[in-house]
């Protein structure tokens, strides 16, 4: 029998939980940033304490600034199903993206197809078009169904063809909240011998992948969406990596890991994004998890973390589903292809008026494109106002939900 989690317990491995300036708020903009987890603090306070040298010295304490910034790297690795040579730190999932593109850039030629959705957040959809556009490749654009914002595999296959070699789409889009068949796509994009590139940020929240088994060729995510440091992680197959021009120093060239990191690493993230993991093993711990497996015992508390979540949304979706004056983007019901990021539209008010309203009331909600700009224009919304988003993760209580949907039936 699986256990359920336990959210005191979760709660209080949050310092955030306790924080009296924070009390009288409910995070409900967890899509933009979660709170880190207190292992995340502990690893960050330690590292800074006892090990803020140069790392990679034969002095004790360098020595081990550098030996806690690989153990991090091999963690991530066993964690997503990698080898560690194939994962790459940078200081964010945007920056990780525009180096890619730039490496692409300098190895296709004119003629290459590049396939990019309006599904995307900016960060993976706007450095592959500005790439394809500067080099003269041949652009694609996978559009969404202007009444869901889904992504149909018909029109994939339409827009797929030998000259395809780029497919860049997220894992989870961060408006309408619902995953897409990853493995489905990587295997296609893979017969006709595309690149897959994966933007993992709005799904490795609630569900850290198994890289090798949805078969992508490059994921991507953000440590800080994750409960971790401000760094974003990049997996890269090492029969790409060798065939990628280098991006960093000449000398990095024969380290795979280092060929996409233009710049230094930050020495501290780099081994407090261990902190996520720590986190993880700490639940595992507590709710009898006995896999000794990294990426099993990963898997076992995403399981934790997704009943919870689906549980917790299930609630809201219905209330705005059936509501007449909210229009709700994405799947009416979650399930486990459905984030718990709920996106509406009111009708009555602006989403910044309602955005502000909540505030007075407590929550923390955001009202924005989410940078998801192509995405809110292709659903008929003005992107210069957007849309509301409550977005919620497995630390997330019944009863934030239930004040939140009270809060809205006085407001919309």
């Amino acid at each position: 029998m699986n256990p359920t989690l336990d959210i005191n317990f979760v709660r209080s491995q949050f310092p955030a939980f306790a924080e009296p300036e924070l009390a009288n708020w409910v995070h409900l903009e967890n899509a933009g940033g979660s709170f880190p987890a207190l292992q995340t603090i502990n690893a960050l306070t330690s590292f800074y304490t006892k090990t803020k040298i140069q790392p990679y010295g034969q002095a004790s304490p360098t020595a081990a600034g550098g030996k806690a910034m690989d153990d991090a790297q091999h963690r991530w690795a066993r964690a997503l199903n990698v080898d560690p040579e194939e994962v790459t730190f940078g200081p964010s999932t945007s920056q990780n993206t525009y180096v890619l593109a730039q490496a692409f850039g300098a190895m296709l030629k004119a003629g290459d197809e590049v396939i990019v959705t309006q599904q995307d957040h900016e960060a993976n959809s706007g450095a592959w078009r500005r790439m394809a556009e500067e080099r003269g490749f041949t652009l694609r654009d996978w559009k969404v169904d202007p009444v869901t914002g889904r992504l149909a595999m018909a029109d994939f296959d339409v827009l797929l063809s030998g000259r395809t070699r780029l497919v860049c789409f997220p894992h989870c889009s961060n408006i309408a909240g619902e995953a897409n068949p990853v493995a489905e796509i990587t295997a296609r994009a893979r017969s006709v011998g595309a690149v897959s590139v994966v933007d993992g940020v709005s799904w490795a929240p609630h569900e850290i992948p198994d890289v090798t088994a949805l078969g992508a060729d490059i994921y991507l995510f953000s440590l800080y969406k994750v409960y971790g440091v401000h760094q974003g992680l990049m997996t890269v197959r090492r029969a790409l990596l060798d065939r990628l021009p280098n991006q960093s120093h000449f000398f990095n060239d024969k380290y795979p890991s280092k060929k996409l990191a233009p710049a230094g690493p930050d020495h501290a993230q780099v081994a407090a994004s261990a902190g996520t993991l720590d986190y993880i093993n700490t639940l595992a711990d507590h709710h009898g998890i006995t896999a000794n497996d990294p990426g099993e015992r990963v898997r076992a508390v995403n399981g934790l973390w997704r009943a919870q979540e689906i549980a917790v949304a299930a609630p809201l979706l219905e209330y705005l589903a059936a509501h007449p004056r909210a229009r709700l983007l994405g799947p009416e019901t979650c399930d486990d292809r459905r984030a718990p990021t709920v996106a509406f539209l009111p009708e009555k008010m602006s989403p910044q008026a309602l955005e502000g309203s909540l505030a007075e009331r407590g929550f923390i909600v955001g009202a924005s494109d989410f940078y998801a700009y192509r995405l809110i224009e292709a659903l008929g919304i003005n992107p210069e106002t957007g849309v509301v988003r409550a977005s919620m993760t497995h630390y997330t209580r019944d009863q934030d939900v239930s004040s939140l949907i009270e809060a809205l039936d006085d407001m919309l």
